[in-house]
C-alpha cells in the first residue's frame, strides 16, 4: 500500500539513475544534471478527467517555463 507520491518518486528515481548509469553522456545536456523535473501528475479517468484533459496537461508540460527554451547542445539528445 503505497502512496502515489511514493510510487511516482520511486519510479522516477531508479529509472534517472538507471538512465545515468547506462548513458552517463546524458547528464551534461540536461538543465541541472536532472532528469526529471520536481513535479508529475496523477488523475484518475472518469467523472473529472478524460483522456482529452491528461492528453492537455501533458501537451502543456514547459509552456511558460525556462526550460521551455532548449539549448543547442541538449538538440543531440533528439
Amino acid at each position: 500500500m503505497l502512496s502515489p507520491q511514493k510510487i511516482v518518486n520511486t519510479i522516477k528515481s531508479i529509472t534517472g539513475r538507471e538512465i545515468f548509469r547506462l548513458h552517463p553522456e546524458v547528464k551534461r545536456f540536461l538543465w541541472g544534471g536532472k532528469f526529471w523535473t520536481s513535479g508529475y501528475y496523477i488523475n484518475t479517468i472518469g467523472q473529472y478527467a478524460n483522456e482529452e484533459v491528461i492528453k492537455k496537461y501533458v501537451q502543456g508540460q514547459g509552456k511558460g517555463q525556462e526550460y521551455q527554451k532548449i539549448h543547442k547542445s541538449q538538440l543531440k539528445l533528439f
